[in-house]
């Protein structure tokens, strides 16, 4: 029997041991897309308590817990940071085959050096050695503590961006901390505060009022700017589904009047307002040299009394079967008729995408090495068998070589490890691919193919320069 996550956890070949230990465990950490809030690096924040850090804002761990029969006040509640931490550890022995097994405990050794497991037995004394440590770190020391190099935040087109500014001031600051530009509140026009969005904020970020869906366009177009200003290298765009209408500017523009007026646009029409908007911004993040993301494949906020009573991003969102995948080639047609398809990553949150998606963009590549990408394993697939599968589909469909790699999507300063994850899982199929024969065991090459993937692709594919 195998010791539980030992030095070689889920390395069961020579060759993977071998790869992950004298390669990929080393590398530093760029976190390309992340949630973390640039005012706590900036403030360099220090937590009250491992619960803070650990649990607050982690939906991810909410989700288990409320399957685990939890009551929302030790979740989400104002309940004692000890009770909650407990009632996570009640909820961790039931977690057998989910990755946040896997993460949580690698979270605790790496931040920590804590190598029990945690339960309901081992909880008090976890809690208290973790809080111990942790009043000697802050958010930069963790950083630091993992060998963060880079990391892109999320931040909305109407942000004045002044933790970023002050971060890009600071002498002392050694990881770089960058925006990345996040338009969804104004492209997603059927969403209830669209409205209001464009009114209270993007109006006052340029300074005038919007009329039309040209002027959105522009406004955003003049947002990029600024961003570009303050050294952002990418954007990202989250869609529920991917969409595509041929240009209609009557159609965007009466989906745009109807929205500010309270009213609800037809799909057809708000098809043509998102991609009326998404196709302005690729053509200036192709200008630009940037990075552009889109996400799409997620029903979000689907249970509407926990939206009313908690707000977003409390664990109610879920895969969307109908992901408009179908629209992905189209949409990137667009592109390339209209100045051009920047450096490009594509995420499906439906794994069943990944074929597709692959293929897809193949039609597209040219312009410099992988320069479009299909996007790892993301949220719900950023499990053992998700990586292993996205992996297979990207070299299956793909250039693996080229492959930029993982990303927290996290709002927590410990989800670092989930990089480490990553690339054990990276090192596992590697190294089953090589002593299967189904490719040769030349150190020099492997080597070179692990390091770019877990590193040194994306440093070089966003211009990070660390």
């Amino acid at each position: 029997m195998v010791e539980f996550m030992n030095d070689d956890f889920l390395l069961s070949t020579p060759t993977a041991r071998e790869l992950y230990h004298q390669t990929a465990e080393s590398l530093p950490i760029i976190d390309y897309h992340c949630h973390i809030d640039p005012k706590d690096i900036a403030e360099d924040k220090k937590f009250r308590s491992i619960t803070e850090v650990w649990l607050g804002g982690d939906h991810y761990k909410w989700r288990v817990m409320r399957a685990a029969g939890e009551p929302e006040e030790l979740i989400t509640g104002n309940a004692p940071d000890r009770e909650k931490f407990l009632a996570f550890a009640r909820t961790m022995p039931q977690l057998m085959g989910n990755p946040i097994y896997h993460w949580s405990h690698l979270e605790l050794r790496r931040a920590f050096g804590i190598t029990e497991t945690l339960n309901p037995d081992t909880a008090d004394g976890i809690y208290a050695r973790a809080n111990r440590i942790l009043e000697g770190q802050s958010a930069r020391s963790l950083m630091e503590k993992f060998q963060v190099k880079a990391i892109c935040t999320t931040d909305d087109p109407a942000d004045d961006l002044r933790w970023h500014k002050q971060l890009a001031a600071d002498p002392t600051m050694k990881c770089r901390v960058l925006p990345a530009f996040r338009p969804d509140r104004a492209v997603n026009i059927e969403k209830p505060e669209f409205a209001g969005y464009i009114r209270d904020r993007l109006e006052k970020a340029v300074g005038r009022e919007l009329r039309s869906a040209e002027d959105v366009a522009a406004a955003l177009l003049e947002r990029i700017d600024y961003f570009a200003a303050q050294g952002c290298l990418c954007a990202d765009h989250g869609l529920d589904a991917c969409m595509f209408a041929p240009p209609d500017s009557a159609a965007a523009n009466l989906a745009f009047h109807t929205a500010m007026a309270g009213g609800q646009p037809t799909a057809a029409q708000a098809d043509a307002y998102r991609t009326l908007l998404t196709a302005a911004c690729a053509k200036r993040y192709n200008q630009l040299g940037w990075v552009m993301q889109i996400h799409f494949g997620c029903l979000r906020n689907i249970n509407k009394p926990l939206l009313r009573a908690k707000g977003p991003d409390m664990g109610g969102d879920a895969i969307n079967s109908r992901s408009g995948v179908e629209c992905l080639a189209p949409l990137l047609n667009l592109f390339a008729e209209n100045g051009g398809i920047p450096k490009l990553i594509l995420y499906s949150l439906n794994p069943n995408d990944n074929a597709a998606v692959a293929s897809i963009m193949g039609c597209f590549q040219g312009g410099g090495p992988g320069r479009l990408q299909l996007g790892s394993a993301w949220w719900f697939n950023d499990s053992r068998p998700g990586m292993r599968a996205q992996l297979t589909e990207l070299a299956s469909g793909g250039v693996l070589g080229q492959f930029v790699g993982m990303l927290t999507d996290s709002r927590s300063f410990l989800s670092y490890p989930r990089h480490e994850y990553f690339r054990r899982v990276l090192c596992e199929l590697v190294g089953e691919w090589v002593e299967s024969g189904q490719y040769p065991a030349g150190r020099r090459q492997l080597e070179k193919l692990v390091g770019d993937i877990c590193y040194y692709n994306t440093n070089r594919y966003f211009g990070f320069g660390v």
